[in-house]
C-alpha cells in the first residue's frame, strides 16, 4: 500500500475503534483481552502511546530494566491508571497525525491498530470487521520482518493462504482462512486458529501456546 493509503487507513481504524470504545460497559473494559496479561482497558491505552517521544521511551525502557516486551506490557498498565473517557479521546486526537513512536515506520501503527481493535472486540463478542487490503500490508511487514514476531521461526514448515484475498506465505502445510485470521495468526495470537481450516490448522492448535511471541 502506498504511503499515504496507509495513514488513510491508522485515521480511520482509529476513529472506528474510538467509537467502539465509547460504547462499552465497565465489564468490558475490564474483560481480559487476546493479549496476555492485558485487559481490554490495558491494550486500549497501549494505544494510546503510539505518539511517546524518545526521550519517554527511553526512561520506560531503563525503568523495564531494558526488556522491550516488559517496557510494552508495563506503560500500558500505567496508562490503564487513566479514566477510560481518556482513551476514545486520546485516539481521537491522533487522527491526520504522521507523528510515530521512535525507530518505526508508519506500518506499526497500522498493524498496532488492526490487531489491537481484535484484541478488544472478540473477547467481548462485539463482531469488528478488518480492512482485507490493510491486512495484507500488515501481515507481509510482519511476516518480512523477524523482530519483534518472529513469524517466520514460528510457523516454519507452514504455508498460509489467504481465502478472501490473493496473498500466501511460507512453504509446508497448508494453513488457510481470511486475511483478517492469518494476521492474527502470524502476530501470535493462537485465536485465530479457531476462523482458520487445512491440515496445517489442526496441528498448529496441538501447539498452540507456541505460537503466542509477544503481546
Amino acid at each position: 500500500m502506498d504511503k499515504d493509503v496507509v495513514w488513510r487507513v491508522i485515521d480511520d481504524e482509529r476513529s472506528r475503534l474510538a467509537d467502539l470504545m465509547e460504547e462499552l460497559s465497565d465489564s468490558e473494559w475490564r474483560t481480559p483481552s487476546l493479549c496476555r496479561e492485558w485487559t481490554v482497558r490495558e491494550v486500549a491505552a497501549h494505544l494510546t502511546l503510539a505518539h511517546t517521544g524518545p526521550l519517554s521511551a527511553a526512561g520506560s525502557l531503563i525503568r523495564a530494566g531494558g526488556g522491550f516486551d516488559r517496557m510494552i506490557r508495563d506503560t500500558a498498565i500505567r496508562q490503564a491508571r487513566l479514566p477510560v473517557q481518556e482513551y476514545s479521546r486520546r485516539l481521537r486526537a491522533m487522527v491526520g497525525s504522521r507523528r510515530t513512536a521512535p525507530f518505526v515506520t508508519e506500518l506499526e501503527p497500522l498493524v498496532d491498530v488492526l490487531c489491537h481493535a481484535q484484541d478488544i472486540a472478540r473477547p467481548i463478542g462485539r463482531p469488528y470487521p478488518m480492512p482485507a487490503d490493510a491486512a495484507v500490508a500488515a501481515a507481509e511487514h510482519i511476516w518480512r520482518r523477524s523482530f519483534p514476531f518472529h513469524a517466520r521461526r514460528r510457523l516454519r514448515g507452514f504455508e498460509l493462504v489467504a481465502t478472501d484475498v490473493p496473498w500466501r506465505a511460507g512453504v509446508g502445510v497448508r494453513v488457510e482462512g481470511p486475511i483478517s485470521a492469518l494476521l492474527l495468526l502470524v502476530s501470535g495470537r493462537p485465536a485465530a486458529l479457531a476462523d482458520l481450516d487445512g491440515p496445517g490448522a489442526t496441528e498448529l492448535a496441538a501447539g498452540a501456546s507456541s505460537l503466542r511471541e509477544r503481546s
